[in-house]
């Protein structure tokens, strides 16, 4: 496997069925959880949004103004297979020279202002767990929610694992060099890992996202937990790994 889409394809193509990312949020108490191939049809839908619906051209890059979620999890993999660098900055500084940005409720008025030429798409993602749309969606700005849906969610793309993947810090990588550092991590088969931490660090990305898949396991994203919720949820998960903030 040399691309992040690769470990995704062989994962659909072993079982379907298995839980790949599980998502909780402590402070509404949501939790979602997605097997592989539902995961697949959310970046296909998302690629095809981003090739046919915001005209990316090949190699646009995408930042990602979005938490530690599972909307953001197949933002990156969506923009990885439609070929386009994906900038996760989270609560990070927005950059300018982005084509598209896709921002939370929150971050919708930094993500227009940085984009204030005009020369960019936003995209605004309100991360409800049942899809709902944004609650106030501002002038200039697409409702993923809405937009999303009426995309095919089948995609078929031709990666180029040498292509800048991602950007994280002013560091480009990848998608052969993220795949590579996923496997060093040397998780054993099936790992399941939890993580609390944000997709725009390296830790995050690769301990977090890469690894896992690499090691044909399954990630649980977990948003505003707890120290004292922590073991009932490694427990009731059977998390086999963490990555998890300095707090926790």
């Amino acid at each position: 496997m040399s691309h992040p889409v690769d470990l995704l394809r062989g994962a659909l193509a072993a079982e379907p069925s298995r839980p790949l990312v599980t998502f909780y949020d402590d402070a509404t108490g949501e939790r979602v959880e997605l097997s592989v191939k539902t995961f697949d049809n959310w970046v296909a839908k998302t690629a095809n949004l981003l090739l046919d619906g915001l005209a990316a051209d090949p190699g646009a890059r995408v930042a990602l103004a979005l938490p530690v979620h599972w909307q953001t999890a197949v933002w990156l993999f969506a923009c990885w297979s439609a070929g386009l660098t994906a900038i996760p900055v989270d609560e990070g500084e927005i950059p300018a020279d982005a084509d598209i940005v896709a921002a939370g409720p929150g971050r919708l008025e930094a993500a227009l202002a940085a984009t204030g030429s005009g020369h960019a798409e936003v995209v605004g993602l309100s991360l409800h767990a049942l899809g709902a749309p944004l609650a106030e969606c501002p002038p200039g700005v697409t409702d993923y929610a809405v937009e999303v849906r009426s995309y095919g969610d089948h995609f078929t793309g031709v990666t180029d694992a040498d292509a800048p993947a991602v950007e994280i810090g002013g560091e480009v990588m990848s998608g052969a060099r993220l795949v590579a550092a996923g496997e060093a991590l040397g998780l054993p088969p099936g790992t399941r890992t939890l993580t609390t931490v944000s997709y725009a660090t390296p830790e995050g990305l690769l301990s977090g996202l890469i690894g896992p898949l690499a090691s044909q396991g399954s990630v649980i994203i977990c948003q505003n937990l707890e120290q004292s919720g922590l073991d009932r949820r490694i427990s009731l998960e059977r998390a086999t790994a963490l990555v998890t903030s300095p707090s926790l």
